[in-house]
């Protein structure tokens, strides 16, 4: 990769996982009113179809590279009346339905949804399904923490149902480990992948992470060839997200000059990539991995894959509603938060409430801007060919679009846009040029994080 790119590209920008993104989403224009009318008009237009994401935020120690909303606490007897909460924040989306909703997805993350205890997973996708179906074809997923996932949380949620699991690694040396607290050696991520596969588990997934405190490329080296031994279906294989003015103490926790940036932060995703690919990886969209079957790969070569919250899946359903403390809910047409804090958020589903604090109401330009976003990050490539892609700015920014061109980086003319290889490492600063949010606010402090 061209050094000078790098430098060139390297700024705070958005991995739109939505769009507005969160920091500009219009609180003036949103209320629950308007959350709840959206969610019953996607709920009809996609013949009673959903998602759900289930945040489970509690956590027994610290890690200092998470960026998710967590608690901290080894006190389990908090479990049972978490799930209690989710449970009845699951009724008052299901008295907004007039027929029975068919599940699509269920993802559970965190947070650690393995500090829960297989009794309480099992109690809680239980009691989602008292008053829900499966659609035919659904997916479900969760994320473990090697250290503490047990073949009891493997065998239970499988025969829920679940089929596909994602394991936080980061990387296996004891160095970086020790800095970011995550202490966790290659024997239990072995054990719990291949007891996963043992018990049938169709796709298993690493989490990996360049850009960490201290890391250097024969570190990078060493942990994919470590997890090359076990062949997940996909690797996840992100960049760290040094964002301490959001997350607070809990990224400080080494010196911002232990960190690697720019051309070298670079360097160590070039070489674990080569890696991958070399062993048979196809890289998904931005910062995924898959093997050639994997249902990743055929919904990108099908054009049919698609990027929200919880990140690249296959499974397109226009609503998504995530329950729990700080989850955020998508019906297309509109998006919403829940309150961050447990205890708030447990006294406003006790009293009735559906516990959005803040949110977004898409118009008619925000949604055209939002797919043509969606298909750069899914297919690296859109078009304005069809009249109803169009959009005001639209020739703005294809101005904008032209310095790319010229750096090799797209093809494009009057109607498409396509991404080429050496353009795909700089997806979200090509994105950008469609953000007229990003564009309109010139934020004069840090909101996102470095784009390479």
């Amino acid at each position: 990769m061209c050094n000078s790119l790098v430098q060139k590209y390297n700024v705070p920008g958005p991995r739109y996982t939505s769009y507005p993104t969160v920091p500009f989403w219009n609180g003036d224009t949103f209320s629950s009113e308007k959350w709840t009318t959206s969610v019953q008009q996607s709920f009809t237009e996609n013949n009673g179809e959903l998602s759900l994401y289930i945040h489970l935020p509690y956590c027994e120690s610290l890690c200092t590279f998470c960026g998710c909303h967590k608690h901290i606490t080894k006190r389990h007897e908090v479990e049972s009346p978490y799930i209690d909460t989710l449970l009845e924040e699951w009724k008052l989306y299901l008295y907004l339905f007039e027929t029975t909703p068919k599940i699509k997805e269920i993802h559970l993350g965190g947070g650690t949804p393995t500090f829960f205890s297989g009794e309480n997973l099992q109690k809680l996708i239980n009691g989602i399904f008292t008053y829900a179906e499966r659609a035919a074809d659904y997916e479900f997923s969760f994320e473990g923490h090697p250290n503490n996932t047990t073949k009891e949380h493997l065998q239970t949620l499988y025969d829920l149902g679940f089929r596909r699991v994602s394991f936080g690694v980061q990387d296996y040396n004891p160095t970086i480990q020790k800095a970011i607290n995550r202490v966790q050696p290659f024997e239990n991520v072995k054990r719990v992948t291949e007891e996963a596969r043992a018990i049938g588990y169709t796709s298993v997934s690493h989490d990996l992470i360049f850009g960490l405190p201290f890391q250097q490329e024969e570190y990078v080296v060493d942990t994919i060839n470590k997890t090359l031994c076990l062949m997940p279906e996909r690797i996840a294989f992100y960049s760290y997200a040094h964002v301490p003015w959001i997350k607070g103490n809990g990224q400080r926790g080494f010196d911002e000059r232990d960190i690697p940036k720019g051309k070298a932060k670079r360097k160590l995703y070039e070489t674990g990539k080569r890696l991958l690919e070399e062993l048979g990886y196809i890289e998904i969209g931005m910062d995924h991995f898959a093997l050639e079957n994997d249902s990743l790969n055929v919904a990108m070569n099908n054009k049919k894959l698609h990027r929200n919250f919880m990140g690249y899946t296959t499974q397109k359903t226009n609503l998504m509603i995530g329950l729990g403390a700080s989850s955020i809910s998508d019906s297309w047409y509109a998006f919403a938060q829940n309150v961050k804090n447990i205890k708030e958020y447990s006294q406003l589903v006790h009293e009735g409430v559906i516990p959005v604090f803040r949110g977004h109401v898409l118009d008619r330009e925000d949604l055209n801007i939002r797919k043509h976003i969606l298909n750069l990050m899914c297919q690296f490539e859109t078009s304005w060919e069809n009249f109803s892609m169009c959009f005001e700015g639209l020739n703005e920014v294809l101005e904008s679009l032209k310095e790319f061109e010229a750096d090799g980086l797209i093809e494009m003319n009057t109607l498409e846009i396509k991404i080429l290889e050496a353009g795909r490492p700089y997806v979200r600063n090509i994105c950008m040029a469609f953000d007229k949010y990003l564009k309109e606010a010139s934020p004069n402090r840090q909101l996102f994080s470095m784009t390479v």
